[in-house]
C-alpha cells in the first residue's frame, strides 16, 4: 500500500510540475517570446512575398513598356479623340464642325441657324481633358434631328449633353420670305476629349 501511495504521490507531483511549467510558459514565455516570434515570422513571410512580386514586375517591365507603346501607337489613329493639341484649338474645331453640319442640313441657314456659341469650362474630374462649347440654335424639328444625328456620329467623336428645347410661335429665318411657324429654340453642350498625349490633355486620375 505504501508503495502504491508513493507511486501516486510521484505521479501527482509530476502532474503538478507539468501544470506549473505549462502555466509558466503561458504567462512568461508565450506572450514575451512565442507571440513576437510568430509575428516576426509573419512579417518576414509578407516581405518575401512582396519582394517576389516586385521581382516579377521588374522582369515583366520590358513587356509592359512594349505593350504600352503598341497601345499608344494604335490609339494615335483612333477617331475617338479630338485631333487638336490644345483646348483652344479644339474649341475652334468644335465650332467649325458645328457650322459645317448646320450648313449641310440647312444650306444658306434657310431653316436652321446658330444663334450663339461660346466655350465653357469643363469639370476637372474627368480622366481626359474635356472641351465644351455651349450652343444655341434656332431650327425646325427635322433639321434639329439631322444636326444632332450628324454631330453625334461625326469623326472625331463629339457628344451632346444638357439638351433643352423650347418652341417658338414664329421662327424667323435669315430670309424673311422663309419664316415658318413652330420653330424650336434649342440649347445644348457640344463636347469632345483631347488626346491623352496632347498638351494638358490628361487630367490626373483621381
Amino acid at each position: 500500500m505504501r508503495n502504491d501511495r508513493a507511486e501516486r504521490d510521484r505521479w501527482l507531483a509530476l502532474g503538478l510540475l507539468l501544470a506549473a511549467l505549462a502555466l509558466a510558459y503561458l504567462v512568461l514565455v508565450h506572450p514575451w517570446w512565442t507571440v513576437p516570434m510568430l509575428e516576426t515570422q509573419g512579417r518576414i513571410h509578407d516581405l518575401q512575398e512582396r519582394e517576389l512580386r516586385i521581382r516579377m514586375q521588374l522582369q515583366q517591365q520590358p513587356q509592359i513598356r512594349e505593350r504600352l507603346a503598341q497601345l499608344q501607337a494604335s490609339g494615335a489613329g483612333q477617331p475617338g479623340f479630338l485631333p487638336e493639341a490644345t483646348a483652344e484649338l479644339a474649341t475652334a474645331g468644335l465650332s467649325q464642325q458645328l457650322e459645317r453640319v448646320v450648313l449641310e442640313v440647312s444650306p444658306g441657314n434657310a431653316s436652321c441657324q446658330i444663334s450663339n456659341r461660346s466655350p465653357a469650362t469643363a469639370a476637372s474630374q474627368d480622366r481626359f481633358r474635356k472641351v465644351v462649347v455651349l450652343v444655341r440654335l434656332r431650327c425646325g424639328m427635322p433639321e434639329l434631328a439631322a444636326v444632332l444625328h450628324r454631330l453625334e456620329n461625326a469623326n472625331p467623336r463629339m457628344f451632346v449633353d444638357n439638351l433643352n428645347i423650347l418652341t417658338q410661335a414664329n421662327y424667323f429665318a435669315p430670309d424673311p420670305s422663309r419664316s415658318t411657324q413652330g420653330g424650336l429654340d434649342v440649347s445644348f453642350d457640344l463636347y469632345g476629349y483631347l488626346r491623352p498625349n496632347a498638351a494638358g490633355g490628361v487630367a490626373n486620375a483621381r
